[in-house]
């Protein structure tokens, strides 16, 4: 029993260490807020996270294949410019928008994955180029931020879930015991808990996702099994591309507009690798998960919560100044790679990273 938890321990070094700095950090940052662990923080909190951390598990599927994807933000990006056209009217259309932007980010993702695949190009090249393409396209249907996203939804997914009945109408306005025991819980965590229930895990415990760390694990190996590797390498850009989608159609419902800035599209895909990375999953493949993504992305928005709560005349005011925040940011963050990295350099064959 003690070897078995040890073991996992070790296997699940990078999320527990990403988890435990998140509680440090965090815990920093609520005690020094006026608000702090109070409902409207969480609330404001998981909005400014949500984006990231979906976008983060799109760009964590083509690590998990010892790659890496350029495209997520351009694509996040796109998707959002479309909700901001789509994502409004009558509750059918609003629907149909929703399904819509879905569907263009899978179409983004089975695109790359399509060429990876069977253009056998590197990843990295093949996203570095889609993703100019979907910045274009993103430019092209909104040149100036605006647009609209239904006020209604927007309200709803940014805010409590006590919003829900409030907004909707449901129960006449009086929900019941049972929905008032959950209804401080803030929607943006309802809404990443269905994500990873409903996606993330089926997906995992599939034979294609097996097939994907196997892959990812040793590609010759996991062929010579019998393992479908293009399949797999389909499914996870593809997953991915679903992934940017709903990054890009709550972005918009966060903002109730669209923006189709490349600025911003690189600095979520920056910050989508960091994440990656700060949450143990090893950039060699086939080791890690969305799970540990998540809690590297609570990492990087806790840092900057952090920097704003410190008082500039206290001694570490400094950290206040916002033209050394960037600095601070990047050392903070390299400790953090360094620390989820060290596993690395303590093996002596790669195999045993994955046992």
């Amino acid at each position: 029993m003690i070897e078995n938890l040890r073991l996992r321990a070790a296997q699940n070094l990078g999320p527990l260490l990403a988890f435990g700095l998140f509680v440090l950090l965090y815990c920093f940052y609520s005690v020094l807020h006026p608000k702090g662990f109070t409902v409207d923080l969480f609330v404001q909190n998981s909005n400014e996270t949500l984006t990231l951390v979906l976008l983060g598990m799109a760009q964590t599927l083509p690590v998990l294949l010892a790659g890496i994807d350029l495209s997520v933000g351009p694509l996040m990006t796109l998707v959002d410019s479309i909700a901001s056209e789509v994502v409004h009217g009558s509750p059918a259309e609003i629907v149909f928008g929703i399904l819509l932007c879905v569907f263009c980010g899978l179409v983004g993702g089975a695109i790359n994955g399509i060429i990876v695949v069977y253009g056998r190009l590197q990843p990295i090249v093949v996203t570095l180029a889609t993703g100019a393409v979907f910045s274009g396209i993103a430019l092209f249907i909104r040149p100036t931020p605006g647009g609209e996203v239904d006020g209604d939804l927007s309200w709803v997914a940014t805010n409590a879930l006590s919003e829900l009945p409030a907004t909707y109408g449901w129960w006449g306005g009086n929900p019941p015991a049972w929905f008032n025991a959950i209804s401080g819980i803030p929607m943006p965590i309802v809404l990443l808990v269905a994500v990873v229930v409903f996606i993330w895990l089926p997906f995992k415990n599939s034979e294609t996702g097996r097939a994907v760390y196997a892959v990812g694990s040793n590609e010759a190996a996991a062929y010579m099994s019998g393992v479908r590797v293009n399949r797999a390498k389909l499914a996870a850009y593809t997953l991915g591309g679903v992934f940017a989608g709903l990054a890009g159609l709550y972005f918009a419902v966060q903002t109730g507009s669209g923006n189709a800035d490349p600025i911003q599209a690189g600095t979520y895909t920056l910050n989508s690798i960091a994440a990656v990375v700060i949450g143990g999953t090893s950039m060699l493949g086939g080791s890690g998960g969305a799970i540990a993504t998540i809690f590297g992305v609570f990492v990087l928005r806790s840092i900057t919560f952090c920097f704003r709560v410190v008082d500039s005349d206290s001694a570490i005011g400094f950290l206040a100044n916002p033209l050394l925040q960037p600095m601070f940011e990047g050392i903070i963050l390299l400790l953090a790679v360094c620390i989820g990295a060290a596993r690395v350099f303590r093996v002596k064959n790669r195999l045993n990273l994955f046992q």
